[in-house]
């Protein structure tokens, strides 16, 4: 009987019991492209295959011998249609005969049902593995429990038809809990014996089993699959070196010495995404449950932190008890302090804090202790310095020692080049510092002057102001970093940006408050000149809160005045007025100089709010008092302050008069930043006075100053002034250009005025040019 006889009865056995492809796919463990190949004539089974077929189809007697019947002229059909099915054999010699009585191994492990997403991994992993002439080797790497395996098992499942004679399987055992990894002459012992070599006739040394396996394995079709690898020389005697049998690997290494010597392909496995840990949550504990709840279900896969180990461990708590609201897991998940015992099993295979504990074990003493310092690293990412500092070591130690925790999948590393650690491992690392008795204060402590002695150092080099050193000097340990141009400061911030609100966020040792608070005032130029008024708003209310714990008023005063300025400047004034009062209530308590800049600010956050006399009356106050210092540049800055409200105020000559008095210091003093707002200030009271001509170039010399400074926030607000001197003299295109400008400044700094701007620039388009 040919091909299509057998082809013809499978069809109609499928369709009779209503399955579709993948129903008898699904049913069998045989592809979908092998089923269609046999159903169109290409192809018919080999006997395993075809039993697979028969147990899942539900068939009579007389139906399940013709099949039989049918199938046997095909068993040698070899060519690339041809069938194995996906197999599951339980042992290294499990597998059937093929046409030269050689054993055909199918080693897989069952494919997971409830696998989800994925796909791009796949895709690489089908193209690394493409024939192409050369052995093809691929090592997919990544965390523990971030389901390495289940991704190689499920794409070899899915492929199974492109390797006729046979997959094998092998787990190697690099990170096993009895911390003994099979040695590659007993690896190679149970990869001959799945191959048919009699245990007599298998040669004693690893070189010799080696190149007896390389000499079975030539000329076969088949997938090797290494599993667990520990490292490069543990894999490397098992390679099959053959074209047609390509080798994945899975590893919680990145084997970069294999992919050097031997043209791996490496495949880093990351958590899964947003949508993905919600799809394979919904798989294990039924779409309805998930759909009842999504936000809880959607919750509960980030609690996990998209690690398809801790979703699977608390799908089946989640399982067991059907009528448990997922709201009641997640409430319990984010209040719990202990998060690791969550995802505690009976089996250390799958209990996530033993599945870590095997990486963790496999570190040198140092690696070990640089990693468990990483626990007090807030944010989502951090830098090389920043680790160098909490652990005390020198920046180029911990940037070896990061790159191997990398290698070691302990560590990933984001789009900006910045460090990640994993939720659930940092977790883990914490509990490793306490447990190993490390200094967790200290350890704080130096992130904390990392963070305050590199801010100021760059506001200094950034924004040419007079800036105090810190009281104390650094802890031992501590990165400080050169600062030489304005560039390189502001690089700096926006690198540590993420840390300084973690930071603030994360204060619990009461002994580092003062510190937090200290913080968040070194870090007011940096988020004002960038106009990100949300992040600032978030810092001072965290300083204002630790400010009032330690019921210190010059804190709680300099955290209430830059969070009523931020509060100001983002166009919520009147949410302002608490914050001054917390200023008010304190002025009797403070120093001069603290009274005379609580006042400026109270001066600052009125003039947003268009209280004007209130405001000129706070500058005035605060000049009086900055008279009596011995310090020219806050003088200066005041002076610039009065003339500001006194030109709103609508008197341009005193405004003027004020302004002019502050440049000579603030020029003397090399303060770029007050200087370039004393330009404009000037620029504007010429506004307003009708000269024009002079008011553009008082706006022009303004400009050039806050671009020294890198200040594109305030440069916005100037190329306003100058685009409105502009229009009224007739210039609508300078006028356009300049709205055009301040809209681009402010869209990179993601701030909402840009479109102000734009519209002001699109309602003069096309308007004539005058002169």
């Amino acid at each position: 009987m040919e091909r299509t006889a057998f082809g013809t009865l499978l069809r109609g056995a499928r369709e009779r019991a209503r399955l579709t492809l993948e129903g008898l796919a699904s049913a069998s463990g045989v592809s979908v492209r092998a089923i269609g190949d046999m159903e169109r004539g290409r192809s018919v089974p080999r006997l395993s295959t075809l039993a697979e077929l028969l147990d899942a189809l539900p068939l009579d007697e007389h139906e399940r011998r013709a099949l039989t019947e049918a199938a046997r002229p095909g068993t040698s059909a070899t060519g690339p249609g041809a069938s194995t099915g996906s197999g599951m054999g339980a042992s290294a010699g499990a597998g059937t005969a093929g046409p030269t009585d050689r054993p055909i191994p199918r080693q897989l492990p069952p494919d997971l049902r409830t696998f989800r997403g994925r796909e791009a991994l796949l895709d690489r992993l089908s193209t690394a593995t493409a024939p192409d002439g050369h052995p093809p080797v691929v090592a997919v790497s990544g965390l523990g429990g971030v389901g390495k395996t289940s991704l190689a098992v499920h794409w070899a499942h899915r492929h199974a038809d492109r390797f006729p004679d046979g997959l094998l399987h092998l787990d190697l055992r690099g990170f096993d809990p009895s911390g003994h990894h099979l040695e590659a002459g007993e690896a190679l012992s149970g990869l001959l014996t799945a191959l048919g070599v009699p245990a007599a006739s298998i040669p004693d040394g690893a070189e010799q089993r080696a190149a007896a396996f390389r000499e079975r394995i030539a000329g076969r079709r088949m997938l090797l699959l290494l599993d667990n690898a520990r490292d490069s020389r543990q894999v490397r005697p098992l390679l099959p070196r053959s074209a047609d049998c390509p080798t994945v690997i899975t590893s919680r290494h990145h084997l970069t010495g294999l992919a050097a010597t031997d043209e791996a392909v490496l495949l880093d496995l990351g958590p899964w995404s947003a949508a993905e840990g919600l799809a394979a949550l919904a798989a294990r504990i039924g779409a309805d449950r998930a759909a009842a709840e999504p936000a809880h279900a959607a919750g509960l896969v980030e609690l996990c932190g998209r690690l398809p180990l801790a979703v699977a461990v608390l799908a089946a708590r989640l399982s067991a008890e059907p009528a448990l609201r997922l709201r009641t897991v997640a409430d319990e998940l984010a209040r719990t302090r202990t998060l690791l015992d969550e995802f505690t099993t009976d089996d250390p295979h799958t209990d996530v804090r033993a599945v870590f504990s095997w990486s963790y074990r496999a570190l040198d003493a140092e690696t070990a202790r640089f990693f468990r310092h990483l626990a007090v690293l807030p944010g989502p990412s951090f830098s090389t310095e920043a680790a160098a500092s909490a652990a005390a070591e020198p920046p180029s130690r911990a940037r070896k020692l990061l790159r191997s925790l990398v290698a070691k999948s302990l560590l990933g590393r984001d789009a900006a080049g910045q460090f990640a650690l994993h939720d659930l491992v940092r977790a883990h690392a914490a509990e490793l510092l306490d447990r190993e008795g490390d200094d967790r204060y200290a350890a704080e402590l130096r992130l904390l002057d990392y963070l305050r002695h590199n801010a100021r150092s760059a506001v200094r080099a950034w924004e040419t102001r007079t800036i105090h050193e810190l009281d104390h000097a650094p802890a031992p340990g501590v990165a400080l970093l050169p600062f030489d141009d304005p560039e390189g400061a502001l690089a700096w911030f926006r690198q540590e940006e993420r840390t300084i609100l973690a930071a603030l966020r994360q204060g619990e040792d009461p002994r580092l408050l003062h510190f937090r608070t200290g913080l968040a005032q070194d870090c007011v130029p940096y988020f004002s000149a960038l106009g990100q008024w949300a992040d600032q708003i978030e810092l001072q209310r965290l300083a204002l809160d630790a400010g009032l714990l330690l019921d210190d008023p010059a804190a709680i005063s300099q955290a209430a005045a830059a969070l009523g300025r931020a509060l100001a400047e983002a166009g919520r004034g009147e949410e302002a007025d608490e914050a001054v009062g917390h200023v008010e209530r304190r002025l009797d308590h403070l120093t001069p100089h603290e009274r005379a800049d609580a006042l400026r600010s109270l001066g600052w956050v009125r003039g947003r709010q268009q209280r004007l006399p209130e405001a000129l009356d706070h500058a005035r106050a605060a000049l009086a008092i900055y008279r009596t210092l011995d310090d020219p540049n806050p003088v200066a800055r005041e002076l610039n302050a009065v003339g500001w409200y006194s030109t709103l105020l609508g008197r341009h000559r005193e405004a003027i008069a004020s302004c002019r008095e502050a440049l000579p210091l603030l020029q003397r003093t090399g303060n770029t930043f007050s200087e370039a707002a004393t330009w404009d200030s000037i620029g504007y009271a010429l506004h307003r006075l009708g000269e024009l001509p002079e008011a553009v170039r008082h706006f022009e010399v303004s400009l050039r100053l806050y671009g020294e400074v890198l200040n594109h926030y305030n440069q916005a607000e100037v190329l306003d002034h100058l685009a409105q001197a502009h229009q009224e003299l007739g210039d609508t295109a300078a006028a356009r250009a300049a709205w055009l400008r301040a809209a681009e400044l402010l869209t990179a700094l993601g701030n909402q005025r840009a479109e102000t701007m734009r519209a002001r620039a699109d309602r003069i388009a096309g308007q004539p040019t005058g002169a």
